[in-house]
């Protein structure tokens, strides 16, 4: 199995989405890594920031390289220590914005590795809110632009707590040094942007193509649903194709065929969402595999690929429905 940092887990709303998927998933089970996702249960005051003390990064020194770190000298600083070793000339980066990132984190007493995101060819998407993330990236990296490389020493005020973080050998005293490659940032209104695609098919449902990060309108025709899967670009991006091991970061808003009703909406809870193709129904895998980041797409599920006479309880969804979803594909992770 891959290895998988603690992010991988699936939100809210796509948890209907993974829940009756395939018994395959393994969404739900631990993961045998850290990362800064793990949120320490309580809250400390605004850390003081300052340039150093810092390790020396001493071999892979380009953005987007997994980077070699010296352990620490001495003792390292009780304020937050953060450096730009790359400035990136992309967005700024604002907080509770989601950022896609490839980062490593060590112990500055011992600089053993507890975590990579290079080695999993996969980068981090987390959003830099309050119990999202540990506090010492959320300060450290707001307002930092995206491109940029970013090296910062946490103490435990703004990382585990004194809990520390047993499963990866952290504890609660311990200083954890980070490098952070910032590779893009999305917000809660971040759409798909590319070419219109036309809707020229009367009997498959027409999906806004309004990029202005409110949910599009989904008008589904007074016909009957089709029996095999549709997938078609609203949108179409110029983006890397996903692939069917990949996860991506998405705005999504689904709605049934049977009178149009919304059932879950990214849009509405005001997040983005991320997940493994590989966690969730065979309807959305199928449907998004091969298709380009940056883009809309148009899913229609039959039940066979979706829920079939199981769906999860409280979704608003009947037996045998038919789904139709409106997808943003904002990056590929």
């Amino acid at each position: 199995m891959r290895r998988r940092s603690l992010l991988i887990a699936v939100p809210a709303g796509l948890a209907t989405l993974a829940a009756c998927g395939d018994d395959k998933s393994d969404s739900g089970k631990a993961s045998d890594s850290a990362s800064p996702s793990a949120p320490r249960t309580s809250a400390a005051p605004p850390p003081k920031i300052v340039d150093g003390p810092l390790p020396a990064i001493t071999a892979g020194t380009e953005f987007g390289e997994k980077p070699t770190v010296a352990k620490g000298s001495g003792d390292p600083s009780k304020d937050l220590a953060v450096k730009t070793v790359i400035a990136g000339g992309g967005k700024t980066v604002a907080e509770n914005d989601f950022i896609v990132a490839h980062y490593l984190g060590q112990v500055w007493s011992t600089a053993k590795v507890f975590d990579n995101s290079y080695d999993r060819k996969s980068p981090l998407a987390i959003q830099l809110a309050q119990g999202a993330i540990i506090d010492g990236w959320r300060y450290a990296l707001t307002g930092k632009k995206t491109g940029s490389r970013v090296q910062m020493a946490v103490p435990p005020t703004w990382g585990y707590g004194e809990q520390g973080n047993e499963q990866a050998g952290i504890k609660g005293t311990d200083t954890l040094v980070f490098v952070v490659d910032v590779q893009d940032a999305f917000n809660a209104k971040s759409s798909a942007k590319g070419t219109e695609v036309a809707q020229d098919d009367k009997a498959l449902p027409e999906v806004g193509t309004n990029t202005d990060g409110k949910a599009p309108a989904i008008e589904v025709p007074d016909a009957d649903a089709p029996k095999k899967l549709v997938s078609s670009y609203v949108i179409e991006g110029d983006g890397e194709e996903v692939g069917a091991e990949n996860s991506v970061l998405v705005q999504y808003k689904g709605v049934l065929w049977d009178g149009g009703k919304e059932f879950d909406s990214t849009y509405g809870r005001g997040q983005l969402t991320s997940f493994s193709l590989q966690q969730v129904v065979k309807g959305w895998a199928q449907g998004l595999t091969g298709k380009k980041v940056g883009s809309r797409v148009l899913i229609v599920i039959p039940p066979e690929l979706g829920y079939g006479d199981n769906p999860p309880e409280g979704s608003g969804i009947k037996k045998d429905s038919t789904l139709v979803f409106s997808v943003d594909i904002l990056a590929k992770l």
